[in-house]
């Protein structure tokens, strides 16, 4: 199973040096931890920082790798309130693809 760590990794890798976001999210998973990623620097950047975002993604660990293994459609978690949005919804829209595992 995936850690906080490996699952960073792999989206800092998706990045790369220019994800195209142009701002900063933070995927915000309770008490297993955050992901905040700086799509305003260059080269972009992403940690484990909790620091304040442009969009903030407030999603549960289980429901996070359900979406990012393609068996939760990001659409239908956020009717259910699954995934909540705070701030730019635009740019929330944007992490689809780095997401994917």
């Amino acid at each position: 199973m995936a850690d906080l760590a490996s699952v960073t990794e792999h989206i800092r890798t998706a990045v790369g040096e220019n994800s195209g976001l142009g701002k900063t999210v933070k995927i915000d998973l309770g008490e297993t931890g955050q992901i905040y990623i700086d799509g305003a620097s260059v080269p972009n950047t992403v940690t484990n920082e909790d620091k304040p975002a442009d969009a903030v993604v407030t999603i549960s660990w289980d429901d996070f790798m359900a979406l990012s293994e393609g068996k939760l459609d990001p659409m239908m978690a956020f009717m259910q309130g699954k995934l909540k949005v705070a701030g730019d919804m635009m740019i929330a829209q944007k992490l689809a693809p780095l997401l994917k595992r």
